[in-house]
């Protein structure tokens, strides 16, 4: 189990391959703190059939405490084999609220309330069959892509998101509203630490990205899935996300998390 830390930098993990509940994974993930932010509040926590992000509000002295609070009060979830979906869920709830209850009590020195948001994935069984939870709050996002379909497995708690709801916005008109960057839900920031969740079986053969709004807010859904859905090794591609991002602005930090994972055993498939 590692934590990308946060900090003034960025930060890379090399490949890593794991098993767990009949399902191998290889992943990798790197953090940047983009062209304009001088500080990475982003965090990621990996490990096999863990995979969360966090993306942190409120400064340097606050953001970057936030989300590694709720990285590592979720990290406790962690088991050695995969636990049923609604155990974990529970779980995850009642690590939330902990570090709900933790950002809320941080003490910032600019004034601004720290918060976070959380995103990712976690390995769990559903009637004895591998299933990905699915957990989000916030607006840093879950994709993943099987069988030559590219889908988000999250929903945005942002402004812009409700508006595209109600039929007042579309998907591309809210990419450049003033009010994308307001979110209705965090950890912290005074907001309620109320988590959407879901579970989807597990594929033979899978590619997840977990990504914060450094990425989705400088790349359409569309060039995404173009960079995913490549033969590149996972490596290869997390650059390209960052590269890629980075020469659209970089306006914010950002953090992948790309995760290769199939049911059937990678040294004979991979």
């Amino acid at each position: 189990m590692t934590v990308e830390s946060q900090g003034e930098g960025s930060a890379r993990s090399d490949v890593v391959y794991g098993v767990q509940g009949g399902v191998w994974m290889k992943w990798v993930a790197i953090s940047n703190p983009g062209r304009v932010r001088t500080t990475n509040e982003d965090g990621a926590l990996t490990g096999p059939g863990m995979f969360l992000l966090a993306d942190g509000m409120g400064g340097h002295d606050a953001g970057e405490v936030a989300s590694a609070a709720a990285l590592e009060a979720l990290a406790e979830v962690f088991g050695p084999e995969p636990e049923d979906a609604q155990v974990v869920m529970e779980q995850v709830v009642d690590r939330l609220r902990q570090a709900h209850a933790a950002i809320e009590a941080i003490d910032s020195e600019t004034g601004k309330r720290a918060g976070t948001t959380v995103t990712g994935v976690l390995l769990t069984t559903y009637d004895g069959v591998p299933h990905w939870l699915v957990v989000n709050i916030g607006d840093s996002r879950t994709y993943r892509l099987a069988e030559g379909y590219f889908e988000q497995l999250t929903v945005d708690h942002s402004q812009v998101q409700e508006l595209i709801n109600g039929g007042f916005l579309s998907p591309e008109q809210a990419r450049v509203d003033p009010r994308r960057n307001v979110i209705t839900r965090a950890l912290g920031a005074g907001m309620e630490p109320d988590a959407d969740f879901w579970i989807v079986p597990a594929q033979p053969h899978e590619r997840l990205l977990v990504c914060s709004d450094g990425l989705n807010g400088e790349l359409t859904d569309d060039e995404i899935s173009a960079i995913l859905d490549s033969d590149a090794a996972i490596d290869e591609c997390a650059d390209h996300l960052v590269e890629s991002a980075l020469n659209a602005g970089g306006r914010d930090n950002v953090t992948v998390i790309v995760v290769d994972a199939t049911t059937e055993n990678f040294a004979d498939n991979w």
